[in-house]
């Protein structure tokens, strides 16, 4: 069973979103996601100051298995990646929640979040996967 933190909002293509104190939200790949994946190798990262649509195709992971399209969760400005996974890819793999962070994003529409999975309606969307 995948970890499935409560306080997160989730993409039901499997990325996740944190709202910050800032109003700022951090997204990466749930912990099924990262499963699903496998190993992973290589991570492209979206560019700084990108304008992203909620559904726009970001960044790409790269694993042993397959390449997965990243999408951005929410609409708004790229304000920061996850320079870390540059030379640590496998960090989405080991601590896909916290240090596996991919990008933050400065919204554009605070509403977009609250258009997310919550986790157990998350949890429901990948039970038959």
């Amino acid at each position: 069973m995948s970890d499935i933190p409560s306080e997160l909002k989730y993409a039901s293509s499997h990325e996740w979103a944190r709202l910050e104190d800032d109003g700022s939200v951090v997204v990466g790949i749930s912990d099924h996601a990262q499963e699903l994946l496998g190993d992973v190798v290589y991570v492209e990262l979206p560019e700084m100051d990108a304008e992203v649509a909620a559904g726009d195709e970001v960044a790409v992971v790269e694993s042993v298995k397959a390449a997965s399209d990243i999408y951005a969760p929410v609409s708004g400005t790229i304000i920061e990646i996850n320079d870390n996974l540059e030379d640590a890819p496998e960090t989405v793999n080991t601590d896909s929640y916290g240090d596996g962070w991919m990008f933050r994003i400065q919204p554009s529409n605070d509403g977009d979040i609250n258009e997310l999975l919550d986790a157990d309606a998350y949890a429901e969307s990948i039970a038959d996967e």
